[in-house]
């Protein structure tokens, strides 16, 4: 077998491990059987990954990596937070939703499997936690970028949208109805609007 770097090998078992999870679900994905996607031996694999748990990990960051490449690159940044929440959501809708419903089951799975194996809990914590700051940090930019104020705390902030957003995806992977899930996604984002209540800073409030 060619010499693979580290790296390399490491985003080609875990682009392995996210089709099988999309395929398969979490529960019945093994190490064995994203070796066998990636088409590489067990041992090469658990050198990089030496359990179950550290691959899931790594398949959350990979996911968190594309959500965050779709909000900036969605959403002109110098525009202010408005615009980011307006397009940025839109934009993740269309692309990361509709466009891979799997995806958004795999996230689900990972966080109910991760809640219900023993040892495993925090893995769902991070998971939530990564999804917040990350989201944080691209309303802080925005706003920053703009020179704006926002109401809440961008953690808070950054917390109503996923909440919000989350309860929106659920619906739709059990029903997608586009008409529908558009509507209530524009609601949804009128009122993190309101909530973040933007203004110039300097502004009293």
């Amino acid at each position: 077998m060619p010499y693979v770097e580290a790296s390399a090998r490491s985003r080609q078992v875990v682009a392995a491990a996210r089709r099988v999870l999309a395929r398969d679900g979490v529960a019945r994905t093994s190490l064995r059987a994203v070796a066998a996607e990636a088409n590489v031996p067990l041992g090469t694999l658990q050198h990089v990954f030496p359990s179950k748990e550290k691959l899931l990990r790594a398949v959350i960051e990979d996911v968190v990596g594309e959500i965050a490449e779709v909000l900036k690159s969605s959403a002109e940044l110098e525009r202010g937070l408005e615009h980011a929440i307006r397009q940025g959501l839109t934009n993740f809708w269309s692309q990361l939703v509709v466009g891979d419903r799997n995806l958004q089951i795999m996230q689900y799975e990972l966080s109910t499997h991760a809640l219900r194996t023993p040892g495993l809990e925090s893995l769902a914590r991070w998971q939530y936690e990564r999804y917040s700051r990350i989201v944080a940090a691209w309303c802080q930019e925005a706003a920053g970028n703009a020179g704006e104020t926002c109401a809440v705390p961008f953690g808070r902030l950054a917390r109503v949208l996923i909440a919000s957003v989350d309860g929106l995806i659920i619906q739709y992977v059990c029903n997608p109805d586009a008409t529908r899930s558009a509507e209530d996604l524009e609601d949804v984002i009128t009122m993190l609007v309101a909530l973040a209540d933007v203004r110039p800073a300097g502004h009293g409030r």
